[in-house]
């Protein structure tokens, strides 16, 4: 199909008004995709520091997951549900050994909102409470639990009335959390705020939530669909603080952005209190299938054995150093830059600049994205291969983004 045809579709068929912002944007027609680069219709190469708002930990079709997903689909590609599989106990065998703590027992499914609808829902049946405590500007997903949970009106006014029994604290104040937990079953919360606008919170702030949750009684929920799996420079985005959740939700990366998957993955005791007496009142047709859990094996052992958590860790502290000095020769148009790992936030002094800095990025060969719950800012979320000469090749794309961006508004000034 032409650009003009997949345009028309989209337009017809999709989602007519994101078809003309994407077209306005200046978006083409995707065809292939290898490690950091994405190439369109008309064999342009773009580098991509969105990487899927995460899902590509390891960048596009890395070969070792790729030939094992291949390998899988000459047995069986989706389970029959009746038997035993293999690599679905396989998978949880090896979250529950990289998971913080003694977290072991694996729920499957296909995204990151389903495993935060379930860890929502393990979480009020375990405790027999029904209030959740989530953050304000908080990203959970966008189902009903999920999106309740979710800390921008927004994305919620259109839906309601939504999940009841929903509170919503500042993200990062300790003592806003202790007076809204008594009562409560469980705080949901990101280690770092990803699409909030990657709001990092103060050191030791993940400890203070567990003590806390343990204080009240309430469960502590780690929503790590965007920050686990090596994204902010450790396996998780808790093991900053050294802080051990009672339920952790992950995606996102976890198949290597070959097959969607996502995993909640609990304490047993809290998973026996939710479920020990009724195992199929939450379950997944379609969750920890053997096509998605090979996927997963394989993405884990490259995240190992090409030790990306490092490198995010090494790599994001030179990025974060880069867009440092980005900043510092455009102080009228970027007003902070913060990160953790290969997540990094450059906030812009005026919301407008966002939406003339991306689609020029774009035309020079870089994609980059608004965070959805802040659009001041630009993430850098590139896959964790990436290299120093790639970040170095961003990073000046970036800065000549934004050269050209401050002329188009200076000109409009002038013109108007």
């Amino acid at each position: 199909m032409s650009f003009d045809d997949v345009y028309a579709a989209y337009k017809q068929y999709i989602n007519p008004p994101l078809a003309r912002f994407m077209k306005l944007a200046g978006a083409t027609v995707e065809t292939t995709a290898h490690g950091v680069r994405i190439t369109d219709e008309n064999g342009k190469s773009y580098l991509d520091f969105c990487g899927g708002y995460g899902v590509f930990t390891l960048g596009y079709l890395h070969p070792k997951v790729v030939a094992a997903v291949r390998e899988q689909l000459d047995h069986m590609a989706l389970s029959s549900r009746v038997f035993f599989n293999a690599k679905t106990a396989a998978l949880a065998q090896e979250l529950a050994r990289i998971a913080p703590g003694d977290l072991e027992i694996s729920f499957f499914s296909n995204s990151g909102t389903e495993a935060v609808e379930a860890a929502l829902k393990t979480a009020r049946l375990s405790t027999k409470r029904t209030k959740i405590v989530a953050t304000h500007n908080a990203y959970h997903g966008k189902t009903m639990g999920s999106l309740t949970a979710t800390g921008r009106d927004v994305f919620k006014d259109s839906f309601k009335p939504l999940v009841p029994e929903f509170n919503h604290v500042a993200f990062g104040d300790l003592d806003e959390l202790d007076r809204a937990l008594p009562g409560a079953a469980a705080f949901i919360v990101e280690p770092v705020q990803a699409e909030g606008g990657v709001m990092i919170p103060p050191d030791g702030y993940l400890r203070g939530v567990r003590e806390l949750c343990d204080k009240h009684g309430a469960l502590f929920i780690a929503d790590e669909v965007q920050t686990g799996l090596g994204r902010t420079g450790y396996v998780w985005g808790v093991d900053h603080d050294r802080a051990v959740p009672d339920i952790l939700t992950v995606a996102k990366g976890l198949s290597g952005g070959v097959i969607p998957i996502g995993a909640t993955i609990s304490r047993p005791d809290v998973w026996t209190r939710a479920f020990g007496h009724a195992p199929l009142i939450h379950t997944s047709t379609f969750g920890g299938n053997p096509l998605a859990c090979t996927a997963g094996l394989a993405a884990l052992r490259v995240l190992e054995e090409e030790h990306l958590v490092a490198r995010s860790r090494e790599l994001g502290a030179y990025m974060l150093d880069r867009a440092g000095e980005l900043m510092a020769r455009h102080p009228d148009v970027i007003a902070e830059v913060r990160g953790r790992g290969l997540l990094v936030g450059v906030e812009l002094t005026n919301e407008g600049y966002g939406g003339v800095i991306i689609p020029e990025c774009l035309k020079l060969g870089l994609t980059a994205a608004y965070t959805l719950n802040q659009q001041k800012v630009i993430r850098l979320e590139p896959p964790l291969i990436v290299t120093k000469t790639e970040i170095d090749e961003a990073l000046t794309l970036l800065g000549q983004g934004v050269t050209k961006a401050k002329e188009k508004l200076g000109e409009l000034a002038r013109t108007s």
